[in-house]
């Protein structure tokens, strides 16, 4: 029995002495400092509305060079894929036949009015002999008659010489607007016809040129009942529009919007809207795809946070990490709109005034207690900074000047 009440109590003294040993170790293990973490602060600010649409290039003027009158093509004068000039001769047509048609007018016009004087000559003689009472009123009559058909064949002959000469300069085929000419879809040697359907080439204007791009029609009715419910407000240079070429490049040059159609496209429920662009450098070609970013006005009171802030749960629902007002994390999911630049907007889920942390996700999780900072954009990661200053305020070295 004495023996047995020795081994109680010395198991007892040694658990005594374990629980004093640990409790001992848990009161010398250093505690972990709260996590450095990057938030912003939530407000409220005025967004513009910006889309971003797709759209083709289109020249702002297009002409079909077409022959006026028939014969054969002699010559081709302009260089395919040039610029021309409106005026300038790009074809030739024989002109030996309208030439002639020219002399034959030239000589119907001189007969015109040679007879013409005879009539006239007459018709002055019968004025004289009519005055002294000579001359038969008959006679008179028929002088003048005769003088004013020899006037309406000299009117005749003259008309018939303008269409000769109008004939004759229409043998030289010219460009009816200023652009860039295509290739020659006529040869020389070619028989063409001024009643004909050929196209000899085609004439496009590239400075300025369109964009035609569409936008569904809910979405613009939406934005206007938007604007009518003073949700909208209207922007400053609603009427500007940028180019996104398809590489993605911006284009450089800014263009304005010419109008929207009054009809919705029955096939897709799209609008068409035009814009112009300068094209000084012939950059944009007609047929090129683009987006046309636009803005069509300005959302009141939004709020929008950066995109990395946003995190994403198995289902894909949207959330963010809140630190409140006891610097403890919280979980809170929201609904998101749409981009602006680098950052969403939020339209559920988030009030002005709140932290959302954009950077130091490694070592927090809900109900954790963080040491928040203002983000800076273009400073380090929060949790290098948070290393830096706990390495700093504990005296130690840095890693490279340890031994």
């Amino acid at each position: 029995m004495r023996m047995n009440r020795l081994i109680s109590t010395a198991a007892v003294a040694a658990l005594a002495l374990l629980a004093g040993c640990q409790k001992q170790d848990e009161e010398a293990a250093p505690a972990f400092p709260p996590s450095q973490v990057a938030v912003v602060t939530t407000k409220t600010e005025e967004l513009p509305i910006t889309n971003e649409l797709p759209g083709r290039i289109a020249a702002t003027r297009i002409a079909e060079v077409r022959p006026r009158v028939s014969g054969i093509i002699v010559d081709r004068v302009f260089q395919q894929g040039s610029m021309v000039r409106e005026g300038e001769v790009l074809y030739k047509i024989d002109p030996a036949p309208f030439q002639v048609q020219v002399d034959s007018a030239e000589a119907t016009l001189a007969r015109a009015r040679a007879v013409q004087l005879q009539a006239r000559q007459a018709a002055d003689r019968q004025t004289q002999l009519r005055k002294s009472g000579a001359a038969a009123l008959q006679q008179y009559d028929d002088a003048i008659a005769q003088l004013a058909q020899a006037d309406a064949d000299v009117a005749v002959a003259e008309a018939g010489l303008a269409t000769a000469r109008l004939n004759l300069q229409y043998a030289s085929v010219t460009a009816p607007i200023s652009g860039r000419i295509g290739r020659a879809l006529i040869t020389e040697g070619a028989l063409v016809s001024a009643n004909g359907t050929e196209n000899l080439a085609t004439i496009q204007q590239l400075d300025p040129v369109y964009a035609d791009f569409t936008q569904p029609a809910t979405d613009l009715i939406r934005l206007r009942k938007a604007l009518q419910d003073g949700q909208l407000i209207t922007a400053k240079n609603e009427a500007a529009v940028k180019l996104i070429l398809d590489d993605g490049t911006l284009y450089e040059q800014e263009g304005k919007l010419l109008f929207s159609e009054a009809a919705v496209d029955e096939t897709t429920g799209q609008v068409t809207l035009r814009g112009e662009f300068p094209n000084p450098h012939n950059d944009l070609l007609p047929g090129m795809y683009v987006r046309v970013q636009i803005q069509q006005g300005v959302e009141k009171n939004a709020i929008a946070i950066p995109q990395q802030a946003v995190q994403r749960s198995n289902s894909g629902q949207s959330q963010v990490y809140i630190v409140n007002g006891e610097n403890k994390v919280e979980f809170r999911s929201i609904a998101l709109g749409r981009t602006v630049g680098n950052r969403w907007m939020v339209t559920e889920g988030l009030k002005a005034g709140e932290k959302v942390i954009v950077e130091g996700f490694q070592k927090i999780g809900p109900g954790a207690v963080v040491v928040p900072a203002e983000w800076d954009p273009n400073g380090k990661p929060a949790g290098e900074a948070g290393a830096a200053q706990s390495a700093q305020a504990d005296g130690a070295k840095p890693a490279t000047e340890q031994k």
